[in-house]
């Protein structure tokens, strides 16, 4: 497998946590270098360690995987954008845990958004390809992407407040109906 190859694969599997990153910032509750840390990085390992373990799963659970983990991805987006959109239509019933880049939170959004390169692992087993450059080039592109959506969305929910909110929930829930969506038509 090319260096192209593998910097494609990575971009591909960045681009949701991005649009997640995008999404959760944009309500303003994972502002600062520590939040941002957090889910930049949380998101890198999880992208990097799912194509690992679907690697050494190999071919044994593709089949169970594969009949539901786009359900999966699509219930905790869906849960995450509903307390997203919940907490900027009522905000003075949330408090403190509203930040994506704690607690309970951010390990559904790190599954969700890793649960992808799950099944690139697993192929890269079938086609013989050692996982652990893909895996490592996967993380570290996913974790800077990660950054970059954060840095944008803190932006973007500064400047239009609670809105950004309710369309960042939108956001995480659309990209939740997309992974349905593609899912069954594959």
């Amino acid at each position: 497998m090319s260096i192209l190859e593998i910097l494609l694969i990575s971009l591909s599997m960045a681009m949701d946590a991005f649009a997640v990153c995008l999404g959760a910032a944009s309500g303003g509750k994972a502002e600062g270098p520590r939040s941002t840390f957090r889910l930049a990085f949380h998101f890198g390992l999880f992208q990097f360690i799912m194509p690992v373990l679907g690697w050494l799963a190999g071919s044994t659970i593709a089949h169970y995987i594969a009949s539901f983990d786009h359900w999966v991805a699509f219930g905790l987006l869906a849960f995450v954008g509903g307390r997203m959109i919940y907490a900027a239509l009522h905000p003075e019933s949330t408090g403190r845990s509203d930040d994506p880049s704690r607690g309970l939170t951010m390990v559904l959004l790190s599954i969700a958004v890793s649960i992808d390169a799950l099944a690139v692992g697993l192929s890269l087993g079938l086609i013989g390809v050692f996982v652990w450059y893909p895996a490592i080039a996967i993380g570290v592109v996913t974790g800077l992407m990660s950054w970059l959506g954060l840095r944008i969305g803190n932006g973007l929910g500064k400047k239009f407040g609670r809105t950004m909110g309710i369309i960042g929930g939108i956001l995480l829930i659309g990209i939740g109906v997309r992974i349905v969506l593609v899912s069954l038509v594959v």
